[in-house]
């Protein structure tokens, strides 16, 4: 997972629906990376990227588009308390890369990764476990619904499921 047969820099898309566990793992996949050696490793939420509750597909295409796909790789941030676009980001295209969030896989970004991800838990588990995380209490509910359409809406133009190079089935009371 460090580096493809082309020497290409670990570039890692973890995508699932709300709630799965996304964040958690790239956090975990970022503390591995820095424990071997890489200390450059990137994180990108796409938390920090999708342009407002309506913003999933936006995001999506930045993903191939800006963060993977160009020669100045980046992405315009979202700034949730202004609900107004934030700050330009640059990613560096030349250390390992982990982008997670829903829409981090799609049929454009899955080429330009060397290893993608797809963690599967069923809505009844992921919702409250999505509702309860910190800084989302009572604002991710009013949102939900919203955010799922989009989500299902991805998942059938994209089958990231099918994309991934791996998938983790959640046992559902972890």
């Amino acid at each position: 997972m460090l580096a493809d047969a082309g020497g290409r820099r670990p570039v890692v898309l973890i995508d699932g629906g709300s709630g799965s566990g996304k964040t958690t793992l790239a956090g975990e996949l970022l503390h591995e990376f820095r424990a071997r050696g890489f200390g450059g490793a990137q994180l990108v939420s796409l938390d920090d990227a999708y342009p407002g509750w309506g913003g999933l597909a936006a995001a999506s295409q930045a993903v191939h588009r800006n963060m993977l796909g160009s020669a100045h790789p980046g992405y315009e941030s979202w700034d949730w308390a202004a609900d107004e676009p934030g700050p330009w980001r640059d990613i560096d295209a030349t250390s390992p890369l982990i982008v997670e969030g829903c829409g981090a896989l799609s049929r454009e970004s899955a080429p330009l990764a060397t290893t993608s991800v797809w963690i599967e838990l069923d809505e009844a588990h992921r919702k409250p476990r999505a509702l309860s995380r910190p800084g989302d209490v009572g604002v991710f509910e009013e949102f939900w619904e919203m955010w799922a359409a989009q989500e299902r809406e991805h998942w059938r133009r994209n089958a990231p499921f099918l994309l991934a190079d791996v998938v983790i089935e959640v046992a559902p009371d972890a």
